[in-house]
């Protein structure tokens, strides 16, 4: 897919992060990971992020990435494939290199590693991502990597395959300004964590998509908060908030790290178990997936 194809589809619904499903040595398993992305390909999503937050990237070789985006390839069928990559300038640069040749459709360029950098190190570590690959580029401002509306702008200007930007900041005044400044140059994502919560707000500021973590294991419904949401409906918004997301984000701020951990146990509460996650995160007590098995049963 090409650059302004991905930019398009991004804009035209629900976006979506599979987890990575493991073996009980927690080595990936395969067979049991194109069965998900196979199922959640009957649900429509604009486009899948293998190997992302929610995939846990940050446990995954340069080499299992590339396995894991091969096979979502193999198993998606025309739901485009949008591949996680970060870590250091050269890391990130092979990684995107290796995840284009199996044929991913975007990538989604995720924080660098561990330490802060200024605008001219992000604008610098950006660009050669960008200009290492020929599929489009997705940035996404979180923890520490953070571009302001000038340097994004002027990311816009020197790399004609950057074509999204997505937040995880929170930071309404940034996202407001980045919007303005790039207009329709870009597509724009929402994506704090459980970004539900946060839907209606950034809607109203022109981000109009997001990534739902959600959608692993309740599909429908996140489909059916996203339809609502571009609808303007409400009152079926703020049912699903009071019925489901609100008690689903006091299960998930138990522990820290539980907004990955929190959506493999949603997979283990409806029996599609995707396997634990792997260090350092630790997975939901057998009383919390209880917890959640219930409040699903109760949609």
């Amino acid at each position: 897919m090409n650059p302004q194809a991905l930019k398009a589809t991004l804009g035209s619904g629900l976006l979506s992060f599979p987890v990575t499903h493991f073996d009980r040595s927690l080595n990936f398993d395969r067979p049991a990971y194109q069965e998900h992305i196979a199922w959640l390909s009957q649900y429509k999503a604009a486009a899948l992020f293998a190997a992302g937050g929610t995939g846990e990237m940050f446990s995954l070789s340069p080499e299992e990435i590339s396995s894991v985006v091969l096979a979502a390839k193999e198993a998606a069928g025309d739901t485009p494939i949008i591949s996680g990559c970060g870590y250091g300038t050269r890391m990130a640069v092979d990684i995107a290199r290796a995840v284009q040749d199996q044929g991913a459709d975007g990538i989604l360029l995720l924080p660098h590693y561990l330490i802060g950098a200024t605008q001219e190190g992000l604008f610098n570590h950006i660009s050669a991502v960008c200009n290492a690959v020929d599929i489009g580029v997705i940035i996404y401002n979180r923890a520490n990597s953070i571009v302001n509306a000038q340097t994004l702008q002027r990311l816009t200007e020197h790399c004609p395959n950057l074509i999204g930007f997505k937040d995880g900041t929170g930071d309404i005044n940034l996202v407001r300004e980045i919007v303005a400044r790039c207009g329709d140059r870009l597509s724009y994502i929402g994506g704090m964590p459980t970004h539900e919560m946060y839907a209606q707000a950034y809607d109203a500021m022109g981000v109009t998509t997001y990534s739902s973590a959600v959608f692993n294991f309740v599909p429908q419904l996140a489909l059916d908060f996203y339809t609502a949401m571009r609808a303007k409906d409400e009152t079926c918004m703020e049912q699903l908030l009071l019925n489901f997301f609100y008690p689903f984000m006091e299960i998930r701020n138990r522990q820290p790290g539980y907004a990955v951990s929190i959506v493999k146990g949603g997979l283990k509460a409806i029996d599609r178990d995707p396997g634990s996650v792997r260090p350092p995160l630790s997975d939901l007590t057998d009383e919390e997936v209880d917890l959640l098995r219930a409040l699903i049963q109760s949609q």
